[in-house]
């Protein structure tokens, strides 16, 4: 980016951010310093891509018009920690309304992909079109400024992720990847492609660990654009760290929301996994579709009961000091590390384990090697087949697919390849359409067309409000569970101030543990800015920025057909109250009309600016 104002909010047209615009059907590039709108230009990530989004009038996620935008924020690539994120944004594939138009989506994803594409000197890379050809894209770095490439990849056609970043990386030195599997390939069943991005541990050892772009089947559309990778490629422009972002990073190791994830040799609870603990208290644990049964079942899967049997080890993003993942390996009978089997994160940990019903480590740990593999979301791929489960364990008489129930891992791996592979639209269409066609509706797991991440709706009617996944864009998953907040005042104001702020983060580079529990609004992002970029921006114009940011994806969502009857979560919550369930009841239909209105009123002024 070029800075030529130290006032990012009041002129932020004198910072230009650096675009290529490559049209795929006949390979013309446009390369371009844009000047910036508004601070959400210049923060960068979904807060840029969604105004441009909000200017096509698409009716079919896959259509010529349908852009895929990859671009980076503005602290990406930067010393501060956890700057690392890249952003794949565009009209989803699975995510829709009622009336069947697509929504707006953006999936971000770390790993080192980010930071390379940003020391290319490219800020953002916009894909229009379609390629007749199966292709890959080389970014890199060059004296006279960004180049970008478009290869054949005839020879990476029907490989896994992890094969095609191993068959770039022997071709492309100094450089970090982006891929998607054969899911993404066979866009037309499944909808529900990621984008794995490598990392410097996956490329060093050679073992499929990879970070993913995940939600919202932004692998599928890059999929329909014949897109099967990205390669970034530059020199590491790692500058000394200063004392202000030093302080920064301390600080965000040790506090901001990311000390109770820190690794259990630190006093934390190792990873995201520590999230079994902390729900299992409330019984609060997804298992079998969502349906907590009020038992000891998930400590099965508690990392102290695994680690008897597996070999564990914590590990963290490049140059980042979170360590907020698990690598699982089998053990040697020596007790030393064996094979690796896959990485750890609580949501593809839970939903691809308890609630399907399956509580052996290493079974899970096998499905979601298979799933990342593939290249499928781990969320969305989980939670439509433990609606399938949940169908046939009503309806034993007449199962639908290969008749799979909860902890038949055999069936349920053979629906994870069939789905991966193309030959099963049925799950790869994701839980929405599954059930719609099934006429059950009732238990579908979804939000606004896209599957719930794995936390109780019960616990979080800030679902409802979320632009892109529930917990990565509404920061209510905790509110209950761990802030005791069950008052309709609390809700209001987390849903329409406090807690919006989370989506700041796909903005500016950051991952959401630099400070979970504040957003970006804090003095710790303004001390960044100042350190890196001379730049003069208080907390107040970053918050009013993701307030912006925010309303337009709501207003996207309404243009894009959703009624306020599909802001709603799954009807069994209220239906068929959970009462194993250890916690204030606030999604009774009472509690939840107030919060509907109270909710609305907040937003729908402001939303008729944008």
């Amino acid at each position: 980016m070029k800075f030529q104002t130290t006032d990012p909010a009041a002129n932020p047209s004198a910072i230009f951010y650096k675009c290529c615009t490559v049209d795929l059907r006949n390979g013309e590039m446009k390369f371009a310093d844009v000047p910036c709108r508004n601070l959400e230009d210049v923060l960068g990530g979904f807060g840029r891509s969604f105004q441009d989004l909000a200017k096509r009038k698409i009716e079919n996620a896959y259509c010529d018009q349908n852009p895929l935008i990859v671009n980076t924020g503005l602290l990406t690539g930067s010393s501060a920690m956890t700057g690392m994120r890249t952003y794949f944004s565009g009209y989803s594939p699975i995510k829709g309304s009622k009336v069947g138009l697509p929504a707006a989506m953006w999936s971000a994803g770390s790993g080192k992909f980010g930071a390379k594409f940003k020391w290319t000197g490219l800020d953002e890379l916009v894909f229009e079109n379609r390629s007749e050809q199966p292709i890959y894209v080389v970014i890199k770095e060059t004296e006279t400024g960004p180049q970008v490439e478009l290869k054949s990849a005839e020879h990476l056609l029907g490989l896994s992720t992890h094969e095609k970043i191993m068959a770039l990386q022997e071709k492309y030195d100094n450089a970090h990847f982006a891929a998607i599997g054969r899911a993404g390939e066979n866009w037309q069943n499944n909808y529900m492609g990621a984008v794995a991005l490598s990392t410097e541990n996956q490329l060093k050892s050679k073992e499929d660990k990879f970070r993913f772009a995940g939600r919202g089947g932004m692998g599928s559309l890059m999929g329909y654009k014949n897109i099967l990778a990205l390669v970034a490629q530059s020199s590491d422009k790692i500058s000394k760290v200063s004392e202000a972002v030093k302080k920064v990073n301390i600080n965000v190791i040790k506090g901001g929301g990311s000390a109770r994830i820190q690794p259990l040799s630190r006093g934390g609870g190792g990873g995201t996994w520590a999230a079994y603990e902390v729900l299992q208290e409330f019984h609060a644990v997804p298992v079998n579709n969502f349906r907590p049964q009020g038992n000891a079942i998930p400590e099965k899967l508690f990392r102290e009961n695994v680690e008897k049997e597996y070999d564990i080890k914590s590990e963290s993003c490049f140059r980042c000091g979170i360590t907020c993942h698990n690598n699982i390996s089998e053990k040697n009978a020596d007790g030393s590390k064996g094979e690796f089997l896959a990485k750890f994160d609580y949501e593809p940990l839970n939903l691809l384990s308890t609630n399907i019903g399956i509580h052996d480590a290493g079974q899970a740990a096998r499905l979601i090697q298979l799933g990342d593999n593939y290249g499928m979301d781990a969320i969305s791929l989980g939670v439509t087949i433990s609606y399938a489960l949940s169908y046939n364990e009503r309806h034993p008489e007449a199962p639908i697919l290969n008749g799979a129930t909860f902890g038949d891992y055999e069936k349920i791996r053979e629906l994870v390849i069939q789905t991966g592979e193309g030959e099963l639209p049925e799950i790869g269409r994701g839980s929405m359409r599954l059930s719609e066609s099934l006429d059950e509706t009732s238990y579908a797991y979804h939000v606004k067309g896209l599957e719930i991440a794995a936390y109780q709706p019960e616990t979080n009617p800030g679902y409802v409000w979320a632009i892109a996944g529930g917990h990565i864009s509404m920061g209510t998953y905790g509110l209950l569970t761990r802030e005791g907040k069950s008052d309709l005042e609390s809700w209001v104001k987390g849903i329409t101030e406090d807690k919006l702020h989370i989506v700041g983060f796909d903005m500016i580079g950051l991952c959401k543990f630099f400070d979970i529990t504040k957003g970006i609004g804090t003095q710790m992002v303004v001390d960044c800015l100042k350190s890196e970029f001379d730049l003069e921006v208080s907390a107040e114009d970053i918050r009013a920025a993701v307030r912006r940011a925010f309303l337009r994806g709501l207003a996207l969502e309404l243009r894009q057909g959703y009624s306020k009857a599909e802001f709603s979560l799954p009807a069994e919550v209220s239906e068929n109250p959970n009462r194993n369930i250890k916690l204030p009841n606030i999604t009774s239909p009472e509690f939840f009309e107030k919060l509907q209105k109270r909710v609305w009123e907040i937003f729908e002024p402001e939303l008729e600016d944008q």
